[in-house]
Formats: C-alpha cells, structure tokens, sequence
C-alpha cells in the first residue's frame, strides 16, 4: 500500500517542529511493521536534496516555504496519475492543502496536530495571520465529509466546534521511542535547572517564561534557564533576554542534536512548556520519559499530555507570576518533584510509536479499502479502561 502525503516540510528542514518528528517516527514504522510507504511531497529549502529515501519514507522536495504551495496542485497530480497510490492525506498543521479540487477521486484522511485559531496572530506578520485565519474558517464547507486523525482530545474538540462530524475523527496521540527517551543514572539532575525545549516562536510563550525568569531569580537566585530551540523569534527574545535580571544566567543552546536535547532533559529539574496552545505537547512526554516534570499553560493540547499533580503541574496561560510560582515550588520541593518524576515516567510509558503506527495503519487501510473510520484504542484510558483525570 502507498500513500502520498502532503505536508509543507520534512525532518531536515530547518524549521522542521514536532510535526514533522510525527511525520518520520510514523512513517518508518508504517514502512516496516505494514508495508505502508509514505511519499511526501514537501517544501525545499537551501541545499536540500530534490528526492531523498529515508527510513521507508520517499521525500520529495520543491520550491520553498512559499512557492511551495503554488507548485504543490500539479506535484500532486502527476504523482497521483502514476496509479501508484491508494490514499492522500493531508497533514493540516499549517496551511490547508483543498486537495479535493485537484485531486477530487482520490480517497483521502486528514490529519490534523493543531488549528492556530486567533494564536495565528502571535506567530506571523497580520496579512498572513489573516490568511490562515481564513482558510481555516473554510474547514467546516470544504472538509466537512473528511476522516480525520487528531493527535489530541483537545484537537477533536476543536474540530467539532467548527461543525465538523465527531463520528467521523479518531485520536491517535503522539508516541515516544522508548530507547532514546529514558532515564540515565549516569546523568546527574541539576538543582535549579530550568530547560525549554522547542521552537523559539512568541506562540510558544517564550516572552511570558523570559517574564517570570525575572521572579524566578528573585527567589531563587542559583536557578539557570537554559532554552533549546531556534525560530524566528530568537533575536528578539535575546534581545529581552539580555535586559533581564540574572541574564547571565540564561543560556540559549540553539539547535542542537536529538542527543544534546535528551540530555539537556535529563539534567533538568523542571521542563516548562508555556504555549498559547499546541496540538499536544510531544516534549512533554519526552521529558516524561527521561523521568523530568513539567510545568506547563493550561491551553488546548496540554491540558490532554500534562495531568496536574501527576506528571506535571498546570498554569494559566500567559501568566508569568503563576508560571514562576508553580516553577519554584518543583525547585524548592524534592518531594514533591520525586512525586511527579514518579508519575512521569507512568504517563510516559503508555505511549509508544509502535502502538500509535499499529492504530494508524488501520485507519490507513480501512480508508483505502472504502470503508468506515474504524474505531482506535484509547491511549489516555489506564490499565482498566479508565480514563485519567
């Protein structure tokens, strides 16, 4: 079985997210364990390979981040007429795709990470904010009798709140290679380690963790801030960095190697993920897995991945004093962080890539066959089917 899959980058992109982690983790396991192979029509970027074969998935590269889209309808038409494929799916995780103008006979699945909604606005310049906004207002006319695959509760609630039918939208969560993510006695915890993990982007909430740094310092003046990631947003935040209290205390580590970034996570005492809203939070379980708590906003998409008090602890979004607050207390608390390193390592431990390709590879085959959304496991119920709090 083939499937061409549409989604504007890759993995090697240098704005790749958790999207495209999603997309490879997925892909090579659908290649390997169903024989299920992936081609993905992407964006280039400087030096990038036109086509390139990787774990089972076959990448191909055009354009860039905006032309992209322009290319993107007669791509896909010349690769859907070589008879090659059995489903398209579109991954909605930034603009919308309307394949079923070019592509109208093809049988096809969304599937969807997040929507930006009104956070659109913290991330890009208000002509292209205004755009997405509106694409996305079209979801319920011209995707209203699509099969989707969300990767939260939070997400499926989204769409349902733009009519769209529930019946017809499965939640498959993001999942997590146990190998790679885990503990290491060899790796000791740094008390007062604060570490992000993520792009450097204002829906993030960076600006609102650089303004409770200040109130973090103030009461716990041998903390270190240490932010892993890049984005378009990273001079400026330096720039605010460099004017705060204790900046000689923050550290921006840039882009580094998924080795750096697990160790990083292993050293901390606190990951905090203070987004405006995520599609569910693939660091959190990273950093659960590595036996680290986090502190993160309750918006949509987190409140599914971090449950309070068990592996984490909640706060309102955009509210630098709580976040400081909920920040110091995991720092000034060893109970209370072995607790929730404890129930970390429990919630983590629930979600493998290989169960969530095996959920993925049904909803796949039944689509392609012509037939109905076949139901999936809840991966967010416990061991007796209840589902946690």
């Amino acid at each position: 079985m083939r499937v061409l899959m549409l989604n504007e980058r890759d993995v090697s992109h240098p704005l790749a997210g958790g999207v495209e982690v999603h997309l490879e983790e997925l892909g090579q396991r659908l290649a390997s364990r169903h024989g299920i192979e992936l081609t993905v029509l992407c964006a280039g970027f400087p030096d990038a390979i036109a086509e390139e074969r990787r774990g089972g998935i076959r990448f191909l590269r055009f354009g860039n981040r905006f032309s992209y889209y322009a290319q993107l309808p007669a791509r896909s038409r010349r690769e859907w007429a070589t008879g090659d494929y059995d489903l398209v799916v579109e991954n909605l995780c930034k603009l919308l795709f309307f394949s079923q103008l070019y592509l109208p006979d093809a049988p096809k699945l969304g599937l969807v990470h997040h929507l930006f909604g009104l956070s659109a606005f913290r991330q890009v310049s208000l002509p292209i904010a205004s755009f997405v906004a509106a694409t996305e207002a079209m979801l319920p006319l011209a995707y209203r009798r699509w099969p989707f695959v969300v990767v939260s509760p939070s997400t499926r609630d989204d769409l349902r709140a733009r009519f769209l039918p529930g019946d017809s939208i499965r939640v498959i969560p993001n999942g997590l290679d146990h190998a790679r993510f885990a503990p290491d006695a060899s790796v000791a915890v740094e008390p007062g380690l604060i570490v992000f993990v993520g792009r450097l982007e204002y829906y993030k909430g960076v600006d609102i963790l650089l303004d409770a740094w200040s109130r973090i310092v103030a009461r716990k003046p041998d903390a270190r801030l240490v932010l892993v990631g890049a984005g378009t947003a990273g001079d400026d935040l330096r720039a605010r960095a460099a004017k705060s209290p204790g900046a000689g205390q923050i550290t921006f580590a840039g882009f580094v190697s998924e080795a750096e970034k697990i160790d990083w996570m292993r050293r901390a005492a606190v990951v905090v993920q203070p987004s405006h809203k995520e599609g569910w939070g693939l660091t959190v379980l990273e950093a659960n897995a590595c036996g680290t708590p986090v502190v993160a906003t309750d918006v949509p998409g987190l409140r599914d991945s971090v449950r309070p008090d068990v592996n984490g602890l909640r706060v309102p979004r955009a509210d630098p004093e709580a976040l400081a607050d909920a920040v110091v207390r995991v720092l000034e608390d060893p109970d209370l962080r072995r607790r929730l390193s404890a129930g970390a390592l429990e919630w983590a431990s629930r979600f493998g890539w290989d169960a969530v390709a095996d959920a993925f590879a049904g909803v796949l085959k039944a689509l392609a066959a012509g037939q109905a959304m076949p139901e999936v496991r809840d991966f967010l119920a416990d061991d007796s089917g209840e589902r946690a709090a």
